[in-house]
């Protein structure tokens, strides 16, 4: 409650009630509610301007941000164990797919190259997390092109083993001849007494000593690009085609059981044994080549006989006994 304030008078002798003017009281008012007022803005404003008091909006943005940086750091984990298993099938790939492929080896600098030229990121600058922001996609990207990279690669060596499957089955790799059937290995590979001449010969090939009638078997997958009677001393023969520079021929045979340009798997019947052409009994002369020139066949029985049964067949190989043809 204001106050009442007095004065005397002399005129009456006694005290007056001083009554106030309502155009001063209504300055004060104005002057109060100015005032009020001006504090008022100026404690608002300092407020929203300052930490100390966030609205709803600011504290829930605040914890949405809060949230992205966690998650970016969830994300950069799994993204550094993400490369710590590329980098270990990157090394299997070049020291041991690609070596055992003769492939040549991808370069360190090729498969954790970075991206040059023009800013990638010039989108992602001016924020407050700009830089984990662009230091997570520079590394997704990264990553993202070392897969591709190996991705290529293990296409390349799937395609290298297909390959080498293929070369590893047209290889002529078993004997012809089953060992069973065998009467013995009459004569191998190199200089020869022939038994027509008498004189040491060249025998290209090796002689398997067997009854008329048994089975021949083809030695590698292949195509057969002969089965004739018209190739000097050879009498009825076949020959196959493997690919890959490889050829086998079998001589002296009695009858076929294939036909030229027919495609035929390791294993399979092609012929019996015989004694067509220039030959002094029934056997099956046996002969590899690789890139036009011939080999010697017993270094390709690595696919049908026993470590025992190889190093007899050497013993009687390397004599330098008559041949039959």
């Amino acid at each position: 409650m204001s106050k009442v304030k007095y004065y005397y008078d002399p005129d009456t002798l006694s005290y007056r009630k001083i009554e106030p003017k309502k155009s001063k009281r209504y300055r004060n008012i104005f002057l109060f509610l100015a005032a009020s007022t001006l504090f008022g803005f100026l404690g608002l404003t300092l407020l929203l301007n300052t930490n100390l008091v966030n609205t709803p909006k600011e504290l829930s943005l605040e914890r949405e941000v809060q949230n992205y940086e966690l998650q970016y750091e969830i994300l950069n984990k799994k993204m550094e164990q993400m490369e710590q298993v590329l980098t270990n099938i990157e090394d299997r790939d070049n020291n041991i797919y690609r070596l055992y492929f003769e492939a040549n080896p991808i370069p360190e600098e090729q498969r954790k190259a970075g991206f040059g030229g023009v800013n990638r990121y010039k989108s992602l600058e001016g924020f407050n997390n700009s830089e984990i922001i662009i230091n997570t996609t520079r590394r997704l990207d990264i990553i993202q092109k070392q897969m591709v990279i190996q991705s290529k690669s293990l296409d390349e060596i799937a395609l290298l083993a297909e390959e080498k499957e293929k070369l590893l089955a047209a290889i002529p790799a078993i004997q012809p001849v089953r060992n069973e059937d065998l009467t013995r290995m009459a004569s191998g590979f190199g200089w020869r007494t022939d038994p027509f001449l008498k004189t040491r010969k060249k025998h290209w090939g090796m002689d398997f000593t067997a009854p008329r009638g048994t089975p021949i078997f083809a030695s590698g997958d292949g195509k057969v690009t002969r089965a004739d009677n018209n190739s000097s001393g050879y009498g009825k023969h076949i020959r196959i085609n493997h690919g890959h520079g490889y050829l086998s021929l079998y001589a002296h045979l009695s009858k076929y059981n294939v036909t030229p340009g027919q495609k035929v798997k390791r294993g399979d019947l092609i012929g019996f044994v015989g004694n067509t052409g220039r030959s002094e009994a029934p056997h099956l002369h046996y002969e590899v080549w690789k890139d036009g020139e011939r080999i010697n066949p017993i270094n390709f029985y690595y696919g049908s006989l026993s470590p025992e049964e190889f190093e007899s067949m050497l013993k009687f190989a390397n004599q330098e006994n008559q041949s039959l043809d």
